[in-house]
């Protein structure tokens, strides 16, 4: 294993965040898989499961058991994690612009389409490879004005190679769960397999240029671009796994999920040894489109009628907003059959406020499908 430093762009006089990056196994053979965790640097479920996770690539290493490159970030974001204010962490978005810290990754494909053009031939391997070289020279000639771009940029730096990129966050209160695009299904199926996922959320590109979308969009976007022309692979299987809740930063829970991506490896051969029994899926995966937030019809105390993981049907009640001074109790009810697989951790709403969320199995929402 090897630490790698990188350094941030220093937004003020004397100071300096940087971010590491851990490396194990061998460069340049097998596949390689990036990890990282709190790129929203409230959600820390994933740090603790990498740290476990360390130590079990760590282990296979000495054992001479890595077949591939695993590249661990476990704090992806620096600057979020240092954002408090009177106590309070403010990890989501970056406080001097106010951007979404999972936002405005590059879209290789606009970058590229053009580019490509003239390249790319019959092979499909020697596309791939065609790709990833043009992928990171338009990376290097990016010159980022601030830390957060600089940020972006590093993080994209690391990850692009990779055949499989895992971004780790949590939400507010939640069962675990996992956003892919939908021409990754079929790779994710054993990751969320392992992992116990309670719902599967697929798009064919969401919006707002997130980040495991930018290393597994690029593929998908460019093989329908040059349809009929050239082949190209679904190169990457990017995927985003939200570890429960908040709150649950638990040892124990989290060595277990540690050893389910371990297995995980394993399963992808980059890690040798015996494939692991694929227990029974817990879910059926349902499109993002598909998925309905219920809101406050206004302000009050939200009282909650259902845990996250319950089964939840059409024109059910959820929950009950309170307003205490005029005694209205409104029934927030889903209009959409599915598993609530997140809701709020706080109890008091305001108008409009995003309250839980259902996964339903039929897609109604067109466009824009992330949250703020």
């Amino acid at each position: 294993m090897h630490i790698q430093r990188h350094p941030l762009i220093s937004p003020s006089l004397g100071t300096q965040r940087e971010l590491l990056s851990f490396h194990y196994g061998p460069r340049g053979r097998g596949e390689k898989v990036y990890l990282q965790a709190s790129l929203h640097a409230d959600e820390l479920p994933g740090m603790l499961v990498l740290h476990y996770l360390k130590q079990r690539l760590a282990q296979a290493e000495q054992a001479g058991l890595l077949r591939g490159e695993v590249v661990v970030v476990p704090v992806a974001n620096p600057i979020g994690l240092s954002q408090n204010l009177l106590q309070l962490q403010l990890g989501r978005f970056e406080m001097s612009c106010g951007e979404n810290f999972n936002r405005r990754y590059p879209e290789f494909a606009e970058w590229l389409g053009d580019q490509l053009e003239g390249r790319l031939g019959n092979d499909g391997e020697t596309n791939k490879r065609i790709i990833r070289s043009a992928m990171q020279a338009a990376l290097a000639a990016q010159r980022p004005l601030t830390e957060l771009g600089s940020l972006r940029q590093l993080l994209t730096g690391l990850a692009l190679d990779a055949d499989v990129v895992l971004d780790l966050h949590c939400d507010f209160e939640a069962v675990m769960h996992v956003y892919c695009e939908t021409p990754c299904l079929d790779q994710a199926e054993p990751l969320y397999r392992l992992l116990g996922a309670e719902a599967v959320l697929y798009a064919k590109g969401s919006g707002g240029a997130s980040f495991d979308e930018a290393l597994s969009g690029v593929w998908w976007q460019l093989a329908e671009r040059f349809a009929g022309r050239f082949p190209i692979p679904q190169a990457c299987f990017s995927a985003t796994v939200e570890l429960r809740g908040q709150a649950d930063v638990d040892g124990a829970q989290a060595q277990h999920d540690a050893g389910q991506l371990f297995a995980y490896l394993q399963a992808r051969g980059v890690v040798q040894g015996d494939m692991p029994a694929l227990p029974p899926a817990r879910c059926t995966p349902t499109p993002l489109a598909g998925s309905e937030t219920l809101r406050a019809p206004h302000a009050g105390v939200m009282v909650f009628r259902h845990q996250p993981g319950d089964w939840i049907e059409a024109g059910q009640t959820v929950l009950e907003v309170i307003d205490p001074l005029s005694d209205t109790v409104s029934a927030v009810k889903a209009s959409v059959s599915g598993r609530l697989y997140a809701r709020e951790n706080r109890r008091y709403a305001l108008q409009g406020m995003d309250l839980c969320r259902i996964a339903g199995a039929v897609a109604f929402r067109t466009g824009y499908l992330l949250s703020a």
